[in-house]
Formats: structure tokens, C-alpha cells, sequence
């Protein structure tokens, strides 16, 4: 029997008949996910596939996991499922600035993958070779982060478990998270783009599109997606309506302004000099 069917076998089961064998398949799934060779969600033709019982494996661990003191920090103590520690070593050349980070027991970082403090990456999450995690940014639960990315300070790139078939965030390779941004509800950064700095990405948004004329938003049949190489910074269109109009209000959305050219590359340039 494949891992896969393992987890799908022990999830259908009740918590009070889980035991060795639900851990000992558990511990196979969370090896899988650290060395980055099981995701959560993978490239697939024509965008991503999640693999569902990838998530119900890491929810199987919280219904397995007993809750038990963690290592101190200081004078702080903490406490977490025992199934779920942080990470106590990270592979050879990736950078884990000293000063308040915390990866989570199950998350992927690739080579070269520099983590500044604070920041936390949770379990689930994909961090390809190459990226930064810069201060006080979030890698939520399953996100997926490409290849040589720059998650500015204070981004935050939700998470989810549940339900088990929902798209994680995704962020393409090469892509530019400004600061403060927020990437939320399956939404996905195309290859090379650039949020600037506030840019707040959920499903119910529309972005409009002001060099090709359009907008994007989310669908039933797929998600939002931000596409390659574009420039997205906040904006606002103004409400229709007597009262909104007399009083001059206007509601947040993303603006996509231009796309990515020579002059946008050289201003991102300085990322590897600080490498």
C-alpha cells in the first residue's frame, strides 16, 4: 500500500484507533514534506494540482499529536503537539538569521533559502532554492513559493488545511512580495511578478488590468491569478451611488500598472548583492 493510501486509510479512521502504525506513517509524510520530495500542491499542466491527502496527512498529525512542553526560549515557555516541534536543523546552505525565526516541523526549504528574523514558515509550506524570507513575513500553512523569490518585510501568504481540496497560495518563481502585502485564499502570483508594497490579494477582489484593458478575478473554475511579469500596486475605484458619490467614497483593489521590463529588473537587482 502506497503512503498515499496509508493516509487516506488512517484519516477515515476514529482518533481513538489511531496508533504506531498512524504515527509511523505520519513521520513518513512529514520526512517527505521537509525534504521537499511530497507537496501539497505541485505543478501540474495548465497550473497546479493539490494533493488533498497531503493535507489530510498533516491534519492527521494534529489529531495524533499530544500536547507537551516545547524547548524554552529564554524565559518564555511554550507548548505545542509533540508531532508538530519546530525544526531543530535546516540542509546545508540554507540561512537562518539568528533573532526570532521559527520553521515548523514539515516544511520544505530549498537551497539557499534565507530566512530573516523575525519570520515564521509553517508546516506544509514549499520554499524553493534561493528565496528570502525577510522580517516579521509569514509562509502559511501548504504555501507554495517558487525559485529565487523575495518575500519583503511583514508579507504575509495565508495558509490552509481545510477543506483539503482548497488551492494553497502560490508564488511563481522570481516573484517580488513588497512589503506589507497580503496573499490570501488561493491566490497566485504568476512567474516574475511584483506586489508592491500594501498590495492585498484575496478571492473576492478584482484586479484590474490597465495596460491589456481587462481584469482578473476569481472564478468557479479557477483562481485568481496574478499574471507573469506584472506590476501590481493598490488602488481604488470609486462607489456609485448618491451617498457614496456625495461623500467621495471609494473601495481598495489592485491595480496592475505595467509589466516587468529592464527598468523594474535593475530595481530589484540589489536583493542579490544582500545575498
Amino acid at each position: 500500500m502506497s503512503l498515499s493510501q496509508r493516509i487516506e486509510a488512517l484519516y477515515a479512521q476514529p482518533a481513538a484507533s489511531l496508533g504506531a502504525d498512524a504515527r509511523e506513517a505520519f513521520a513518513a509524510l512529514r520526512d517527505g514534506l521537509e525534504q521537499g520530495t511530497i507537496r501539497a500542491a505541485e505543478p501540474a499542466a495548465g497550473g497546479w494540482r493539490v494533493n488533498g491527502w497531503v493535507k489530510k496527512g498533516i491534519l492527521l498529525g494534529f489529531r495524533l499529536g499530544k500536547v507537551v512542553p516545547m524547548d524554552p526560549a529564554g524565559p518564555l515557555r511554550f507548548s505545542d503537539k509533540d508531532t508538530y516541534p519546530a525544526r531543530q536543523s535546516v540542509p546545508e546552505g540554507v540561512r537562518i538569521v539568528p533573532g526570532g525565526s521559527s520553521v515548523r516541523s514539515g516544511a520544505y526549504l530549498g537551497p539557499g533559502v534565507v530566512v530573516m528574523p523575525p519570520a515564521y514558515v509553517n508546516v506544509g509550506a514549499y520554499v524553493d532554492e534561493g528565496t528570502m524570507v525577510d522580517s516579521h513575513a509569514l509562509v502559511g500553512s501548504c504555501a507554495q513559493v517558487g525559485k529565487r523569490v523575495h518575500l519583503s518585510a511583514g508579507a504575509m501568504l495565508g495558509g490552509v488545511l481545510e477543506p483539503v481540496g482548497a488551492l494553497p497560495v502560490i508564488v511563481e518563481d522570481e516573484a517580488l512580495i513588497g512589503g506589507n502585502c497580503g496573499v490570501y485564499e488561493g491566490a497566485i502570483v504568476g512567474r516574475r511578478a511584483v506586489l508592491g508594497s500594501g498590495v492585498i490579494l484575496t478571492a473576492s477582489v478584482t484586479v484590474y488590468d490597465v495596460p491589456r484593458q481587462t481584469s482578473h478575478r476569481r472564478t468557479a473554475e479557477r483562481p485568481l491569478r496574478i499574471p507573469e511579469g506584472a506590476v501590481v500596486v493598490p488602488g481604488s475605484r470609486r462607489l456609485a451611488g448618491g451617498f457614496a458619490e456625495a461623500n467621495g467614497l471609494g473601495l481598495y483593489t489592485p491595480v496592475i500598472v505595467k509589466y516587468r521590463d529592464e527598468k523594474t529588473d535593475a530595481a530589484t537587482a540589489l536583493e542579490e548583492a544582500l545575498r
